[in-house]
């Protein structure tokens, strides 16, 4: 279902293009995972869920200063469209997904209808990472950031790997997640095209009419000033099986599955 290589990197591409922000501007829509309360301003809606990802934030030091700039493009959007436009994600949760796994409706329902379905999630994966250690080759998988794009309900920092080799060896990796069959038995499939981002924040609210161009050009602006960034190497040096329960905190048990490049 993923891309090949050059067709992704040609995608990927034309997301930071100036004309798909203008485009996209006119086809945002407002998140559902976060909603203004009276006095206390945006706060997160539950939406709870397993996901792949690579150590949030402050969980991993080898990207610490990669994330320190993206913190500071993220503060310089918020004050260009409003914190009551762009509900940020804490950048100690910034992460790359590698693989999502279950969310919201489809995980309530088969917590409801299987009351052990955690606890089988959790040993299956383990069982994924331990039969994948074939494809550990020492080395991390590296990634450039190359510029901001906007999302339906999101703007996010997109991400492409510097090399075939990489991107073939993280379509591996998730190809071990979404044909397993035991997996699939849980109800989990390959839903999205693989975008490596990291999301910067949500739409806790569509822009009015005339501040789209303006919101548009904060963009554009921003990626003319991350060409001049030295910060754009991410590193993927593992994978985690994370839960979270909104779209600021994910979380682990130290027993469950990790997984080194």
């Amino acid at each position: 279902m993923d891309d090949d290589f050059q067709t992704y990197l040609n995608r990927a591409m034309q997301l930071i293009l100036p004309e798909s922000c203008r485009t996209q501007m006119q086809h945002i829509q407002e998140s559902p995972k976060f909603r203004y309360v009276p006095g206390e301003g945006l706060r997160a809606v539950p939406f709870p869920g397993y996901s792949v990802v690579t150590p949030p934030g402050t969980a991993e030091a080898e990207n610490e200063t990669f994330y320190q700039s993206l913190e500071r493009y993220q503060q310089q959007l918020i004050k260009d469209m409003g914190s009551n436009i762009l509900a940020p994600v804490p950048p100690p949760s910034f992460h790359l997904t590698l693989a999502d796994l279950i969310w919201d409706s489809a995980y309530r329902d088969a917590l409801q209808q299987k009351p052990e379905y955690e606890a089988q999630l959790r040993q299956q994966m383990v069982k994924i990472f331990e039969q994948s250690q074939m494809m550990n080759e020492g080395n991390p998988i590296h990634f450039q950031a190359i510029g901001l794009f906007i999302m339906t309900r999101a703007i996010a920092m997109c991400l492409v790997p510097t090399n075939e080799s990489d991107y073939d060896r993280m379509l591996k990796f998730r190809r071990s997640i979404y044909q397993n069959r035991e997996l699939m038995g849980l109800g989990i499939e390959q839903q999205y095209y693989f975008t490596p981002h990291i999301t910067l924040g949500y739409f806790s609210e569509v822009p009015p009419p005339e501040m789209l161009g303006q919101c548009c050009e904060s963009l554009v602006t921003l990626n003319h000033q991350w060409l001049e960034e030295s910060n754009k190497d991410f590193w993927v040096n593992r994978a985690e099986l994370r839960k979270f329960n909104d779209m600021t905190d994910y979380y682990r048990e130290s027993d469950w599955a990790v997984f080194g490049f």
